[in-house]
């Protein structure tokens, strides 16, 4: 198979293709990526001279670059986007450009292209909070940030390109990712390094509001098994089962690493913050797919990950 990864030096997209090459020899990755702050070279360190993998700087957004590698590719998986609520709250133009434009380019190329398989990575939040209960696939999207409403605008262009044309897609929905290689302005790495670096953390509110994690290595599991039975058209929720409130996350990594509670600070809650996301993964499920790892296994060795790797995040400014 060939297969396109967009954002594959991501957080998750790099995770993603090292199980890949890592799991399938006869699999043949092209790599597009802009290199923004989010991401890094370093992320995919041992993988550079793999002969099945190649790397093409360039934004999804670029017409002329996506269609030249486009060409090639029997399926696409596409990570590739402004991800960070706080800086879309403070300048939302560059996630409706990468998050929707950028899609678009991707769908109209793959149309042009007859690729095979196209799997849209997207996110709980599009759904909006939910006090009680958890979100199906057929629920109304009610994003609440600039971030979520870019990614559930591409959300709806991609199903588009399904009912419209018939290209083959599939879209996936994750709960909170941790793990390796995950850039340190999202809550877990951001208060493990600063841990680290005996600063306090900074908590949002009360600390109450819930959200589901799961490991990176089991989302990218799931997406490899959607990728071989997935159906196309389809949507799918991906979760880990493990919900924890961010102060229950907070005390778990300081206990880990031996600090006590006055590490934490609490700051004002930022605008829009939504209580709490839960997602029904019963679908996938039914697949046969679930999720692997114990929450707190993984999370202590997420939090030796950044330990013995303090070259990688102290390379990045952090």
């Amino acid at each position: 198979m060939n297969l396109l990864v967009t954002g594959g030096l991501g957080f998750i997209g790099s995770n993603f293709i090292r199980h890949m090459l890592g799991k399938y020899h006869d699999c043949s990755i092209i790599n597009l990526d802009k290199l923004t702050y989010a991401g890094n070279p370093d992320n995919l360190k041992g993988i550079e001279n793999n002969p099945n993998y190649s790397f093409v700087r360039g934004d999804i957004c670029d017409e002329t670059i996506v269609d030249k590698i486009m060409h090639d590719a029997d399926a696409v998986v596409h990570f590739a986007a402004e991800s960070h609520v706080d800086r879309s709250i403070e300048d939302a133009s560059s996630f409706v450009k990468t998050n929707v434009l950028g899609t678009f380019t991707l769908l109209d190329s793959a149309l042009k292209n007859n690729v095979k398989k196209f799997i849209h990575i997207s996110t709980d939040e599009v759904y909006g909070s939910r006090i009680e209960g958890s979100f199906k696939e057929t629920d109304i999207l009610t994003p609440s940030s600039p971030y979520s409403s870019s990614k559930a605008g591409s959300d709806l262009l991609v199903q588009s390109y399904y009912i419209t044309h018939k290209l083959p897609v599939i879209i996936t929905r994750c709960t909170n990712n941790f793990g390796p290689y995950q850039y340190p302005e999202k809550l877990i790495p951001l208060f493990i390094t600063n841990l680290l670096k005996n600063r306090k953390v900074p908590l949002y509110g009360t600390g109450k509001n819930v959200r589901d994690w799961i490991y990176v290595l089991d989302h990218c599991k799931a997406i490899d098994f959607i990728l071989n039975y997935g159906k196309t058209g389809e949507i799918y929720n991906i979760g880990g089962g493990a919900e924890k409130t961010n102060i229950q996350i907070t005390k778990k990594i300081l206990e880990i690493l031996g600090k006590d509670e006055s590490m934490i600070e609490y700051v004002k809650d930022r605008p829009g913050h939504d209580l709490r996301y839960s997602l029904d993964c019963s679908r996938l499920k039914a697949l046969g797919w679930a999720p692997e790892n114990d929450f707190d296994d993984a999370l202590a060795s997420t939090v030796k990950w950044y330990i013995k790797n303090r070259w990688w995040w102290e390379k990045s400014g952090q």
